[in-house]
């Protein structure tokens, strides 16, 4: 028996078969832009869960604690917020009183 083969022509695609390909690419790249998109603008978003807290320590001041827990911040900047979110209205914190931390 005697097997010949003939080269096969070219893929053709027809109008419809060209629409089909470029509505799935069109389709796949909206999906991945919108995916990228959406995880890039939750980044800035601060943590969820519960506030991170201090425990007051004996000798322990405000500054000490804005300094010891955010030693990136500018200490003015820290104490402040320290005092605003835990209702602070001086500058004096008792040991044993659990203070909450800004977030970020």
């Amino acid at each position: 028996m005697v097997t010949t083969s003939y080269p096969r022509p070219p893929l053709r695609l027809t109008r419809r078969g060209r629409a089909v390909v470029l509505a799935f690419f069109v389709g796949t790249s909206t999906i991945a832009s919108a995916f990228l998109l959406s995880t890039a603008s939750r980044a800035d978003q601060p943590a969820q869960g519960p506030a991170a807290t201090v425990i007051v320590q004996p000798h322990d001041t405000l500054w000490s604690i804005a300094t010891r827990t955010a030693p990136r911040r500018d200490p003015y900047a820290a104490v402040a917020d320290l005092k605003k979110i835990n209702h602070i209205d001086g500058y004096v914190v008792h040991p044993g009183q659990t203070l909450q931390l800004p977030r970020g």
